[in-house]
């Protein structure tokens, strides 16, 4: 007995000072190869269409090759309204990634926000990951301090405690995207990698650390309790049903 009319029930929600019609973000995902150019051609395309927000993959690759910058803009050439995340990795603020490259890859898809992911489990199954993760908190608060645009810092598949979120919300980072165990197990995908290339280390590596980390929903509670900050759920997100319970756990998008 809901005591309410259906028709009523307003999906529209609110991200970083933007309006969306409902809470999807088309989270970030690839660039660097001309199959990737393709992918965020059409994603852009969807994201316009319906108004809805996006990232794109990590940009290191175009800051090494001018000729994959292409792969990148395509996203926002295909999308010139919509709100729309740049990309890079926490290992490599360790290697010295600086704001003036950050400002490069803003500037690279005019873009609205910045996501620096962390990926550690990720790197340490990865047959030539970075395996350097010091200093990396103090690099994502001078980018909050000083990007032209927020920084929002996200999993890829492993969650992010209260702890770290806490360390974050402190830190100037303006949202966070807690990406739990449920969606794709990057473990999973190097350790494929690291198999076909012979390297059986990193292959029993990743099969130990598969579906390693926090799931999504107790991510997501759990951060959503700690910090007051806007929060993406994603990691196992399949249909309407799972993106209702994300909200009514406290994600905005």
């Amino acid at each position: 007995m809901p005591e309410l009319s259906f028709d009523e029930v307003d999906p529209s929600t609110e991200f970083l000072g933007r309006n969306f019609p409902v809470p999807l973000l088309i989270d970030s995902m690839t660039g660097g190869s001309r199959e990737s150019l393709r992918v965020n051609r059409n994603l852009a395309r969807a994201a316009e269409r319906y108004g809805l927000p996006m990232g794109i993959g990590s940009q290191r690759a175009a800051l090494v090759a001018e000729d994959l910058v292409k792969s990148y803009s395509v996203a926002r050439d295909n999308a010139p309204s919509i709100f729309l995340l740049a990309n890079i990795g926490a290992s490599q603020l360790a290697k010295g990634f600086s704001v003036k490259e950050a400002e490069k890859c803003v500037k690279m898809i005019k873009a609205n926000a910045f996501a620096i992911h962390l990926n550690p489990l990720q790197e340490l199954v990865q047959p030539e990951g970075d395996y350097n993760y010091k200093g990396v908190l103090e690099k994502i608060q001078e980018f909050a301090s000083s990007l032209s645009v927020p920084v929002v810092v996200k999993e890829v598949g492993s969650g992010i405690s209260k702890e770290v979120a806490i360390k974050l919300q402190l830190a100037g980072v303006k949202a966070l995207n807690v990406a739990g165990v449920g969606g794709t197990s990057w473990a999973a995908v190097e350790r494929i990698r690291a198999a076909a290339m012979k390297q059986n280390l990193k292959a029993v590596l990743g099969e130990i650390f598969w579906d390693w980390g926090i799931p999504t929903a107790a991510s997501l509670i759990e951060v959503r309790r700690a910090v007051d900050l806007p929060l993406i759920a994603s990691g196992g997100i399949r249909n309407g049903l799972d993106i209702a319970k994300a909200v009514a756990l406290g994600a905005n998008l």
